[in-house]
């Protein structure tokens, strides 16, 4: 590669030696060494500067159908849903940095991805049509609430939310009164606490803020080869009949089989996770990397931990998968073990599943001409597909969302319009 390409690269898309470093995951030294031509950046990470100048020069439409806000946004899963329906995300919100370094490789926005929402004030965030958010999970306290009482001050669920992060979603809808929203979580999230912390958070939506919502807790089995169930929280400011129990989702018993997004043997071979089995660089048949498999001793540890808890009645074990199967849900431990999903493997222990099986196992590469760019460790790799959404879900729901959400936003130009005239 010619020095001068990475260079015009990285000044066509307006970034600083320091800023390429950090969206790379490279240090400033590094990037210097390039630049000088003393030695070669990877292909993915001048692919990646050749993406992000692409997105940058398609992705301007200054009038999109929709805008929306991005919290607690991971990789960019409910995003991409989205995107695909015709909005446009104008604030981003992650505070883990390896899941900022994923985000901005495959996003390539003009706006900066802000890392604790709790320190945001919501007078500083974009105006917006959705309010999207993947929250996560905390118990809501109710620590205070007698003593308040014995004060005579009033105790709402929104004061009841204080000191969880479900409260800055709340803050934020509160000041900007956004036509719509998705909050995702997971399926458990209904019989927390006892059902007091879904209480509290329907409560604040509904009671306190207005929004009219419907829940349901989806199976993106129909969509992609894994059982995940996850709840969804759809609201909106205005009266409507949306309604999730009419959306028609794919069935789990119709949805694809493991195989689907296992590597291929005539894939190009892709560093790291899959080896060319004759020279370096040619479109010759390639095998999975040996790190995947495991080691006898850990092999034999699931063995002996399932039948342990077998004999004892229960159902603890790992999860063996062959292609025509589906999987058990991926869980952000699975670097730990692989032990929920392992493929089988012929003549030789089974493997835990690649990063580029992960991200297609989520619905990020939607087929075999598609990849996400990965620019971190395996093991942070598998925490953040673990913690991510079905993408071809979300993309059911915002498909199923647009017509409300535009609906909406034309009652809110009405007095506008008649103030103009």
């Amino acid at each position: 590669m010619e020095v001068a390409e990475f260079k015009e690269l990285r000044e066509l898309n307006a970034l600083s030696v320091e800023d390429t470093a950090h969206l790379l995951g490279v240090t400033p030294k590094t990037v210097y060494r390039w630049e000088n031509g003393e030695s070669e950046p990877k292909k993915a990470f001048v692919q990646l500067l050749k993406d992000r100048l692409e997105y940058k020069r398609d992705f301007r439409d200054p009038h999109p159908d929709f805008t929306f806000i991005d919290l607690f946004a991971g990789i960019g899963g409910i995003r991409k849903g989205f995107e695909a329906s015709g909005g446009k995300c104008v604030f981003t919100s992650e505070w883990d940095e390896y899941a900022q370094r994923t985000y901005r490789a495959n996003f390539h926005d003009d706006h900066k991805i802000v890392g604790d929402i709790t320190k945001v004030d919501p007078a500083d965030i974009p105006r917006h049509d959705v309010l999207l958010a993947g929250f996560p999970c905390q118990p809501f306290s109710i620590a205070g609430v007698s003593k308040k009482k014995s004060l005579g001050r009033e105790h709402g669920f929104m004061d009841k939310a204080q000191g969880t992060l479900f409260f800055d979603v709340l803050r934020i809808l509160k000041h900007h009164r956004p036509a719509a929203f998705l909050l995702e979580n997971v399926k458990n999230l209904k019989s927390h606490n006892k059902g007091d912390t879904f209480a509290t958070i329907v409560g604040a939506l509904e009671n306190e803020l207005g929004y009219k919502i419907s829940c349901r807790v989806i199976d993106g089995k129909g969509y992609v080869p894994q059982h995940r169930e996850r709840i969804f929280i759809a609201g909106f400011r205005e009266d409507c009949d949306f309604d999730f129990d009419k959306l028609d989702f794919k069935t789990p018993d119709n949805g694809p089989v493991i195989g689907s997004i296992l590597h291929e043997e005539s894939e190009e071979a892709e560093a790291e996770y899959t080896l060319p089995e004759n020279a370096p660089g040619s479109n010759a048949s390639c095998r999975i990397n040996d790190k995947y498999t495991l080691t006898d001793k850990l092999w034999k540890y699931l063995q002996d931990y399932a039948a342990k808890h077998k004999a004892a009645g229960n159902g603890f074990g790992y999860g063996l998968v062959g292609p025509n199967d589906k999987a058990r849900t991926l869980s952000a431990r699975y670097y730990k073990d692989g032990s929920e999903i392992l493929i089988k493997q012929e003549g030789k222990n089974p493997r835990r599943l690649t990063p580029r099986e992960c991200a297609r196992l989520m619905g990020f590469d939607p087929d075999r001409n598609t990849r996400m760019i990965i620019p971190v460790s395996d093991t942070r790799a598998y925490k953040q597909f673990g913690n991510s959404v079905v993408v071809p879900v979300i993309t059911e729901i915002a498909k199923y969302m647009r017509p409300y959400i535009l609906d909406q936003k034309e009652k809110e130009l009405i007095p506008e319009v008649v103030a103009a005239e």
